[in-house]
């Protein structure tokens, strides 16, 4: 008998939609958006001279999973600190964790550095809970990568709510700043 580690799940599976058709299917339904490509960002650090240029408040993007297996995506302005420690109260979750990167592309289709809300298109089951920054819902212009991290999708937020309409997703507006 030999100690090998566990095989992940291979990440075989294609989500119904990668960016070209996230694009296709916002055009499709009236959703009016602009789109910039860049080299590849990882981190909300990395990628702020190229989110200097574009109009809009930016955003960071967690997926997360609570003890009792409830999976929750954060949208947050990129400056939004974030207190998991508290957040959950305020969520009404168990003590949250990152959840697992094929978890992440189980449910959203997207790998670490391209987690965004426009992943709840590939969330077709409705696992994933949707929780929105309240500066976020306050925006003009709101920017998420559209499933990959080598581009940038701005959507007014006419447009925004348009796409979480579309979805039949309610979010749950959090103001982090004022949590205790």
């Amino acid at each position: 008998m030999t100690d090998t580690a566990p095989e992940l799940p291979a990440l075989e599976t294609v989500p119904a939609y990668d960016r070209a058709r996230l694009l296709a299917w916002m055009a499709e339904n009236g959703v009016v958006q602009t789109t910039h490509d860049h080299p590849a960002v990882f981190r909300v650090e990395e990628g702020l001279d190229l989110k200097a240029d574009l109009p809009g408040v930016h955003t960071k993007n967690l997926f997360l999973k609570d003890k009792k297996g409830r999976l929750w995506l954060i949208s947050a302005a990129q400056d939004t600190v974030i207190d998991l420690k508290r957040a959950h109260k305020t969520l009404g979750s168990d003590r949250l964790s990152f959840g697992a990167e094929t978890l992440m592309w189980e449910t959203l289709g997207v790998r670490p550095g391209s987690v965004t809300a426009l992943g709840l298109i590939n969330d077709a089951d409705r696992r994933v809970t949707f929780v929105l920054d309240q500066r976020l819902w306050d925006a003009d212009i709101v920017n998420f990568h559209p499933l990959t991290n080598t581009a940038t999708t701005a959507l007014d937020q006419a447009d925004f709510r348009r796409v979480l309409t579309l979805l039949d997703r309610q979010p749950l507006v959090v103001d982090f700043d004022a949590l205790d």
